[in-house]
């Protein structure tokens, strides 16, 4: 049997609400509840903060298929980092076609960045949202 490894980041009770009204910048505050509305809808789940600065939705257990390693993590979430929206875990390799339309973004290794959501189609973010849920 696999040990469950120990990560920094953690679901705890901090308030999520009380998070994202400190944001700073105005607009990536109002961004930050759209986002979190969306994802909640998609996944029935209330938002919860994990370490100090990431808003996860829903555990999972995830196996690195490089390593094997195992981790409980958030299904999906995002944080609202100075730079840019971060939104994982999102499995992005599949969806080249669905990313094309979204507008203006970068990705990593399943992560999407966004700057503001007026760069980008809601629309396009809300069915790449639901596909990760269904997975």
């Amino acid at each position: 049997m696999t040990k469950v490894a120990e990560i920094k980041t953690k679901e705890n009770d901090a308030s999520v609400i009380d998070f994202l009204n400190s944001v700073a910048d105005e607009q990536k505050r109002n961004d930050s509840f759209v986002i979190m509305e969306m994802i909640k809808k998609a996944t029935g789940e209330e938002p919860k903060m994990w370490g100090a600065s990431v808003i996860g939705f829903g555990n999972v257990r995830y196996k690195s298929p490089a390593s094997g390693r195992e981790v409980d993590w958030l299904k999906i979430g995002f944080s609202p980092r100075k730079a840019n929206f971060s939104l994982f875990p999102l499995h992005l390799e599949s969806k080249a076609d669905t990313l094309n339309k979204l507008g203006k973004h970068k990705t990593g290794v399943g992560c999407l960045y966004i700057n503001k959501l007026a760069d980008i189609d809601l629309n396009v973010l809300e069915k790449i949202i639901n596909t990760v849920v269904k997975k």
